[in-house]
């Protein structure tokens, strides 16, 4: 399984929390690639429903990642 930002973006409207089944059916619905539905079929199959992508891929950026201490004296 091999995410990219690109592929996860796909996700981003998603119906969180959602199970595998329910992802895999809006990806279909939406027209994700391919390889979102292939990366999303080999989760672990789980009772319990994903929160957010950060559960499914857990080195997804978040934004935190991409802001940094800005704050400067002029």
């Amino acid at each position: 399984m091999i995410w990219t930002l690109e592929l996860a973006s796909y996700l981003d409207d998603a119906p969180w929390p959602a199970t595998k089944e329910e992802l895999i059916d809006y990806a279909v619905r939406t027209g994700a690639p391919l390889e979102v539905v292939q990366n999303l079929e080999e989760l672990e199959d789980s009772d319990e429903p994903y929160e957010s992508m950060e559960e499914i891929w857990p080195d997804y950026p978040t934004d935190e990642d991409f802001f940094f201490e800005d704050e400067k004296d002029y």
